[in-house]
């Protein structure tokens, strides 16, 4: 077989371990190109805008780890081929439960990397590197749809992210656009996220959405709570110098008196 046109995405929290893993995917002759991600929920976002032949996933990640990125991975229409890379060798037989093609040990070697792929290659066919363009752009859109279809709306777009939460009805995971979310509430070691299909919970902290949601409308209002100001529907103050944010399915958020101030500043700009 001729040099296949891969596609891969690479991910890993870990800037030095993501580094040395594209550096060895790039040169590989299987691999048309390599794209990253820090994160698994920035995976979710970039998988949800094109599809990728195969991903390479750390399994021990925070806020949303290797196996719990996979299974919301094989909820996509087009289904990318897992190859999960970890330190630990206690973490193999729960990727395999997700159907993973293979599991690597850090830190990575080019010929185990390269072994890998061949499993990709042999799982399903691949285009010539001069047809890689047209062989992904329909499949793209076929990844886009099935990561759409679970959280509820079209194509998330660059205007629109996506979270991943719990699904505890169906099990597994759910992807929640952020556009859909009222308010998100710190809950212990976990995060309750309301939104317009329901309560859901989710890993992280709120700080974390705070940074990534921050300049889409969304503020910090009180010690346990971050808002989404263009869902609120009426805004209520107490006389006591706080107030209460009021959304469409009933609830209500408190205002901190020391974030009234910036709650102020932001619905005047």
């Amino acid at each position: 077989m001729s040099e296949a046109a891969l596609s891969v995405l690479a991910v890993d929290d870990e800037p030095p371990q993501l580094e040395d893993l594209a550096r060895i995917l790039r040169t590989s002759p299987h691999v048309h190109e390599v794209e990253t991600a820090a994160s698994g929920q920035e995976a979710i976002v970039m998988a949800s805008r094109r599809a990728y032949d195969a991903i390479f996933l750390d399994v021990r990640m925070p806020e949303l780890d290797g196996l719990e990125l996979a299974r919301v991975l094989k909820a996509f229409a087009r289904k990318p081929a897992l190859v999960f890379v970890s330190a630990f060798d206690t973490s193999a037989v729960a990727t395999f439960e997700v159907r993973a093609l293979d599991f690597l040990m850090k830190p990575v070697t080019p010929q185990r990397v390269n072994e890998a792929l061949d499993r990709v290659i042999a799982s399903a066919g691949v285009t010539e590197p001069g047809q890689a363009g047209t062989a992904h752009a329909a499949p793209a859109q076929g990844a886009a749809r099935g990561a759409s279809a679970s959280a509820d709306g079209a194509d998330p777009g660059p205007e629109d992210d996506v979270i991943a939460v719990n699904n505890a009805r169906a099990g597994g995971m759910r992807l929640l656009k952020r556009s859909s979310i009222l308010y998100v509430m710190a809950y212990g070691d976990y995060l309750r996220v309301f939104a317009d299909s329901g309560r859901y919970l989710a890993r992280g902290t709120l700080a974390d959405v705070e940074r990534r949601f921050d300049a889409h409308g969304f503020l910090r209002v009180h010690r346990r709570y971050l808002a989404n100001l263009r869902r609120v529907t009426e805004i209520r103050p107490l006389l006591n110098g706080t107030a209460l944010l009021m959304f469409e399915n009933g609830g209500e958020v408190p205002v901190a008196r020391r974030h009234m101030a910036a709650l102020r500043r932001r619905l005047r700009s």
